[in-house]
């Protein structure tokens, strides 16, 4: 137990960690486990979930290449307008995916801000397997900026600042002295961003659509099965439970062996 910390603290921690965990050893309790290998290696259980892993893959490739010099504009960048630019990357996190869906439909959709230009070029991405890697990435990417920002600030410039005086080019600075201290925050912001990937639902069913094959992930099959298939659908739900809290667990023994590095 830890030491100096009074015992309501303990009660309220206990509380939170029931609310949590209570739910979950429910749906444990109502999974048909006898059933559980034939619901979840359905065919359509089997191709929603390698539809989610193939997209969520690729979404994750594209949150570090995109997020990782995003994050580094954020914490090292001087100029106006920064602290906007900021609100607007992280709002993902607290908009409602829906929203997001929506967002993403009047951007890429056929009459969409940009939509209309690929129609021309014959290019369609509302409801196909693209629009899922970008609603995708639309949700996580915030997940891999805030990992990354959080270990520029605490890592300060002083060793880029060293490496610059002795002549090394930016770019120089970034490959050989920067990167390098990033690494353990971009391995846990990139195992983030592939867990809430592969959560994804709100966005995908607004911006994707749901057909089977192309834009139908796990959680969307999921959906579905819940209205006509209970058991399929709470065998698919403990599914992705279990592969959550094994990309947690991952993320957090990172993090606590980079700590322990450090130190």
């Amino acid at each position: 137990m830890a030491l100096g910390l009074p015992g309501w603290v303990f009660a309220l921690a206990g509380a939170g960690a029931l609310l949590i965990v209570l739910p979950l050893l429910a749906m444990a309790l109502r999974t048909n486990w006898a059933g559980f290998p034939a619901l979840v290696t359905s065919s359509g259980a089997l191709a929603a979930l390698g539809l989610s892993l193939r997209t969520a893959a690729v979404s994750t490739l594209l949150c570090v290449v995109l997020g990782t010099p995003l994050a580094l504009v954020l914490a090292r960048g001087r100029f106006r307008g920064l602290k906007l630019l900021r609100a607007l990357v992280l709002l993902p996190l607290v908009l409602p995916p829906v929203v997001g869906g929506m967002a993403l439909l009047y951007t890429f959709g056929r009459r969409g801000l940009l939509g209309e230009a690929f129609e021309v070029l014959g290019i369609q991405i509302a409801f196909s397997t693209i629009a899922v890697v970008l609603a995708q990435t639309f949700v996580a990417l915030p997940f891999l900026v805030l990992s990354v920002e959080a270990a520029l600030r605490t890592a300060g410039t002083k060793f880029e600042g060293v490496a610059a005086t002795l002549g090394a080019a930016p770019g120089t600075v970034l490959r050989r002295v920067t990167l390098p201290l990033l690494l353990p925050s971009m391995l846990s912001g990139t195992i983030l961003c592939f867990a809430r990937a592969l959560g994804e639902f709100g966005a995908t069913l607004t911006f994707a659509g749901s057909l089977a094959g192309v834009t139908r992930t796990l959680p969307l099959e999921i959906y579905l099965q819940h209205e006509t298939d209970p058991e399929a659908a709470m065998a698919l739900s403990m599914l992705l439970v279990a592969t959550a809290v094994v990309i947690v667990a991952l993320t957090y023994s990172r993090t606590s062996l980079g700590r322990d590095g450090v130190g």
